[in-house]
């Protein structure tokens, strides 16, 4: 039971480590052209469009950040598990 839950683990782990970047990127590149588009728009309706495109652009520096630190966090945390 425990090999097929690590293999299954491993499994969603490598795919998440493959697409995180790829995600990053497109929320970036949204958000840039959501701020762009909101110039656009009518003072009302521009500090919505704004707002929407700098969560995107954060969501994405975010999710950039946590995939380029996932590698050194899982080498930390399973040294932790480790007897002395």
């Amino acid at each position: 039971m425990a090999v097929g839950l690590e293999v299954a683990a491993s499994g969603i782990a490598s795919f998440l480590s493959g697409i995180a970047p790829v995600i990053s990127l497109i929320l970036i590149i949204l958000g840039g052209i959501t701020y762009g588009l909101s110039q656009t728009q009518p003072a009302e309706m521009r500090g919505k469009w704004q707002t929407a495109a700098i969560g995107m652009v954060i969501g994405g520096l975010i999710v950039g950040a946590i995939a380029g630190a996932a590698g050194f966090l899982q080498s930390q945390s399973s040294g932790l598990l480790k007897p002395v």
